[in-house]
This record gives structure tokens, C-alpha cells and sequence, in this order.
């Protein structure tokens, strides 16, 4: 009987220990700008949000599996990611990356995670090349790019009639993504470009952009630039009386904390395209608030949000494929709908954009502000298959084509 009692126990464990064995083991990696210009709208909250997505997981999918979580700044240097990435991937164990905020850095690392048969999510970058000629079979971009700014804010001031535009950009992939996209829109509305300069990034004075932008006549100053930059810029612009002066700024990127930073004082009146708002829904507010109390009481950009959503979702992909392999969990992720409180309307294209639902928002005058982080409100929807460009458009090899 002892021996009996012996060998079944033997079993058991051997049988618990398979179980174990057989349970994926996950590491994501937060790659993310966590000190500079894009620190705020990314940053420590990406890896905040992150944590709350494999908790939420842990919770009920991904019960059994192990995984960690690890983040490193990225500095907005692409060689400082790529290198940070290729660690990652073959030293460390990490079987996605997420977050990459800073558009050089995400192509950078879109090519290591293809070569690698890692995924890659990005909620930070706003390049669509990403999407394009870019595009990987384990590489989704979650969020916004480049065409979802453009398509609504630039309709939006050229409807009040802000016809001609000049551009200030920052001067990298980003920048320059950035300002094409918004110049095509802006010409395929009626409207004109008068002209544009760059800047480099991160820089604290505006004052000669400004002046460039103020002598154009230009009837829309629009500033393709995100973080530190569009707040700096927005509030020389006030003081330079570009506004007053009759000329309306347009921020074509630009996040809750930079409108928390701006305040509304500076801010009121400003019109921006936004994919998450925490204010939007029962949901929205519900995942704000848990965000909230997990850092720092902050409510969350679309960046965070973002990186929730993508998170999860991938977790959930390892769940339902039991495996990391990069390409067998990309499939599952594009069988399986997205579900979470944050995204609205989405799915997986084959180029790899997440497409879903975005948002028109105007920022509050301060009479109409009834709470510290009541910054905005609602003018309309986008749907999701209007704010992206059309999937024909699409130069990515993965996309069939008639």
C-alpha cells in the first residue's frame, strides 16, 4: 500500500509539474522614452499600464502562466533601442515588446522583432510606415499614426476656415511622417502649405520657428511635433500673440499631459485628435480610474491606453496559441476580437493596423472645467474605417492586392 500510495504520488507530481512545464513562459519588455521629451505621454505609465494588463490576464486566460514584465528607456535614440531590443531577445528571454514610443526607434525595432519571430506592439510611434513598406507579420501597431491625425484635425480647422497652413516639425521620422500626411490632407481638402521649418528635438526655444510661421501669413500654424515640444510651442505661440494675431495653431499630436501641462488657460479652444479619452464611457472612466490609482493618480494618454490594449491582447494570443513563437502567436491574435475597456470598434488589419475608433476633442475653457482632469470635450467620432487610411492604400507586402 505504501508503495502504491508512493507511485501515485509520483504520478501526481509528475502530471502537476507537466502542467507546469506546458504553461507558456511570458516576458514582456516596456521600450519606451522614460526621462525625456515623451516621458509623460509614455514613459513609467506604459509600464504601469502594462502591469495591469498581465494582472487582468492573470486574472482569468492566462491563469498558470508565468510572466514578467521589464522596461528600459530607449533615450529617442533608434541605436539605443535596436541594441536594447537584440538584449532583450537573445539574452533575456523577452517574447514582445511594447510600448515604443519614438517612430526611428519602432522601425528600428520592427526589423530585429521580424528576424527574431518576436512581436512587436506599438502605442507610441506614430510613423505609418510601420503599416507599409515597413510592415512585419508579428508587428502591430495599435493606437494612432501619422493618417489618424491628420484626417480629423485637419478637416476641422480647414472647415472653420484655416485654408492656408504652415508647418513646424520636429526634425525626425515622426516629424517628417507626420507633417507629409497632414500636407496631403490638407491639399486633398482645398486647402494650401505656404511653407514649414524643422526643429530638432527637445529644444526650449521656439521664438525663430515662430516668427517664420507668424510673417507666412499662413491662417493655420500647425505644430507636427508631440511631449515637451507642443507644450514649449504652444505657449511661446500665446505669448508671441500668434493667436490674437488672428492665425489658429493646430496640434496634430498631442496627449492628456500635455494638455494637463498646458493647462487651460493656454489650451482652451485647441482642437486634437485623440484615440482614448478617460472621460468617454462607463468603461474609459472604470480602467482610468484603476490606472490612476496604480500610478500616481494620473489619469491615462492613449499611449497607456494603448499599451493595455496591446498587452492584453497578446497575452491573451499566447493563452489561446500556447506558445511565444512570434508568427503562431500573431495569427491567434488576429483570429481572436479585441475586448477590453479602452478600445472601441477594433480589429487587426492584415497589414497589421489596428484600426478602431477615434476622436475629435476641443480642450475646455477653464469656466467649463468642473475638475482638475475635466481638460476636454467630445466634438465628434471617427469611425474606425474612416480613420485610417483605406487598407488599398497599403504598400505592405502582406496585404493581397486585388
Amino acid at each position: 500500500m505504501r508503495f502504491t500510495s508512493t507511485v501515485m504520488a509520483a504520478c501526481l507530481m509528475a502530471a502537476f509539474g507537466a502542467a507546469q512545464a506546458a504553461a507558456p513562459t511570458v516576458k514582456i519588455g516596456v521600450l519606451t522614452d522614460m526621462s525625456g521629451t515623451y516621458a509623460s505621454m509614455g514613459g513609467p505609465g506604459s509600464v504601469a499600464a502594462a502591469q495591469l494588463a498581465i494582472d487582468d490576464c492573470l486574472a482569468n486566460e492566462c491563469k498558470g502562466m508565468n510572466i514578467s514584465l521589464v522596461s528600459a528607456d530607449n533615450q529617442n535614440k533608434a541605436d539605443i533601442g535596436a541594441a536594447r531590443a537584440r538584449e532583450w531577445f537573445d539574452r533575456d528571454g523577452v517574447t514582445a515588446i511594447a510600448d515604443l514610443t519614438n517612430s526611428a526607434v519602432a522601425l528600428a525595432v520592427q526589423d530585429i522583432a521580424r528576424e527574431k519571430n518576436r512581436i512587436a506592439l506599438f502605442s507610441g510611434p506614430a510613423t505609418s510606415a510601420l503599416t507599409n513598406d515597413k510592415c512585419s507579420p508579428v508587428g502591430f501597431h495599435w493606437m494612432f499614426d501619422v493618417y489618424s491625425q491628420s484626417v480629423g484635425g485637419v478637416k476641422a480647422s480647414i472647415d472653420k476656415g484655416g485654408k492656408s497652413w504652415y508647418f513646424i516639425t520636429v526634425d525626425y521620422a515622426f516629424g517628417h511622417s507626420l507633417e507629409k500626411g497632414a500636407a496631403e490632407m490638407v491639399k486633398a481638402q482645398g486647402g494650401t502649405v505656404v511653407g514649414s521649418v524643422l526643429h530638432p528635438l527637445n529644444v526650449p526655444d521656439f521664438a525663430s520657428y515662430l516668427l517664420q510661421a507668424q510673417s507666412s501669413g499662413a491662417q493655420v500654424v500647425a505644430l507636427a511635433n508631440s511631449g515637451a515640444d507642443v507644450v514649449t510651442a504652444i505657449k511661446q505661440a500665446r505669448e508671441f500673440g500668434i493667436v490674437e494675431g488672428g492665425q489658429r495653431l493646430a496640434s496634430l499630436l498631442i496627449f492628456l499631459s500635455d494638455v494637463k501641462a498646458l493647462g487651460l488657460e493656454h489650451g482652451q479652444g485647441l482642437t486634437y485628435v485623440d484615440g482614448f479619452y478617460w472621460d468617454y464611457d462607463e468603461g474609459t472612466r472604470q480602467w482610468s480610474e484603476r490606472f490612476a490609482k496604480a500610478f500616481r493618480g494620473v489619469k491615462p494618454t492613449m499611449t497607456h491606453a494603448g499599451v493595455y490594449s496591446s498587452v492584453l491582447h497578446y497575452l491573451r494570443g499566447v493563452a489561446a496559441a500556447q506558445s511565444v513563437e512570434g508568427d503562431v502567436v500573431a495569427q491567434k491574435m488576429r483570429e481572436i476580437p479585441i475586448r477590453d475597456d479602452v478600445m472601441r470598434n477594433a480589429s487587426i488589419r492584415p497589414d497589421g493596423r489596428v484600426i478602431h475608433d477615434m476622436y475629435l476633442y476641443e480642450v475646455k475653457k477653464p469656466s467649463e472645467s468642473k475638475h482638475e482632469w475635466d481638460l476636454a470635450k467630445l466634438v465628434a467620432t471617427i469611425p474606425a474605417d474612416e480613420a485610417f487610411a483605406p487598407l488599398e492604400q497599403s504598400t505592405c507586402s502582406l496585404v493581397k492586392k486585388g
